[in-house]
């Protein structure tokens, strides 16, 4: 692909992914709206911490600059602030130096209905409600799960990591699990092993990253001094002989990765520590147990969610 075909990344997210607003929600849910809206005003000038997406955002928009000529990606704020209050948001948008010029301010209603008419790929929110409407509806979404994060200026690469499943993939494997145990499981995938799992929830997202670290290496081929950004991992609890059918769905997208594991029974803790990813997208809230520093992304999709 040339990369005047490359089609435009397009993230929508909510400043609840993007900057730390525990204070501002500490406020609202205390004292009310209107004292919320004096709050933000009041301190306008104060920059906003930095929140569970913001490493990734922030390294995601360098990509712009490794391509100027294409623009690769473009991020949206979306926000259940109104305009007015939503002025200390884009205040502090400005004072990190993040390429966020869009926006839609929705005063307290939910935003998710808006990601196809942005053309999103993919939407981040801590808000749990606006995640799984999204996701019910059929629009990538992704909740960003609260921890603390501790961003590291000098490393400029974008590690990004997903689980396949449910996330990347469909749940069809996992009904199968669910419903015929791992014997079945094991025979389904081996029976179909060359057949590629239906598309996931981010589906659309992760084949453009690949075709996206597709270009970048290109780029390298033609400029041995650039200095790839992109670094993908897929982090699975599969393991032989599933693996193979997991292999060939991803083949079938086209593009790249760098990484994949294929981990059976081992926990995908230690992996995540030592991987270090600026983000990972899991369907399975139990797979954040005891993850310390890693900013953690659920997707509320499938048969592993059908009774939360």
């Amino acid at each position: 692909m040339s990369t005047h075909d490359f089609p435009k990344i397009i993230i929508a997210i909510a400043s609840s992914a993007l900057f730390d607003l525990s204070d501002s929600d500490r406020v609202f849910q205390e004292r009310g709206e209107e004292e919320y809206q004096k709050f933000q005003q009041e301190n306008l000038a104060t920059v906003l911490g930095r929140g569970v997406a913001f490493p990734f955002v922030k390294r995601l928009l360098t990509l712009n600059e490794a391509f100027p000529d294409i623009k690769p990606v473009e991020v949206i704020l979306l926000s259940r602030n109104s305009h007015e209050t939503g002025q200390r948001v884009f205040k502090s948008i400005s004072s990190y130096g993040l390429n966020i010029h869009k926006a839609a301010f929705f005063r307290g209603e939910t935003p998710y209905k808006y990601i196809p008419a942005f053309g999103a790929s993919l939407f981040l929110s801590a808000n749990e409600e606006d995640v799984r409407s999204a996701i019910a509806a059929g629009f990538p979404a992704g909740r960003v799960v609260k921890t603390e994060i501790q961003d590291e200026e000098d490393d400029s690469q974008l590690r990004i990591a997903f689980d396949f499943d449910g996330v990347a993939a469909s749940d069809e494997a996992e009904k199968v699990y669910e419903s015929d145990g791992l014997l079945g499981f094991y025979f389904s995938e081996t029976t179909n092993s060359e057949k590629a799992h239906n598309p996931g929830p981010i589906n659309n997202f992760v084949k453009q990253l690949m075709m996206l670290r597709g270009l970048e290496s290109e780029k390298e081929k033609q400029d041995p001094s650039y200095r790839r950004i992109l670094d993908l991992a897929f982090i699975t609890a599969r393991d032989a002989p599933a693996h193979e059918r997991m292999i060939n769905t991803i083949k079938s997208w086209g593009g790249e990765i760098d990484k994949s594991f294929f981990l059976g029974g081992t926990p995908k803790k230690k992996i995540l520590e030592t991987l270090s990813p600026h983000i990972y997208f899991d369907d399975q809230e139990r797979n954040f147990d005891d993850v310390h520093n890693i900013p953690l992304v659920h997707i509320p999709f499938g048969v592993k969610n059908k009774n939360q």
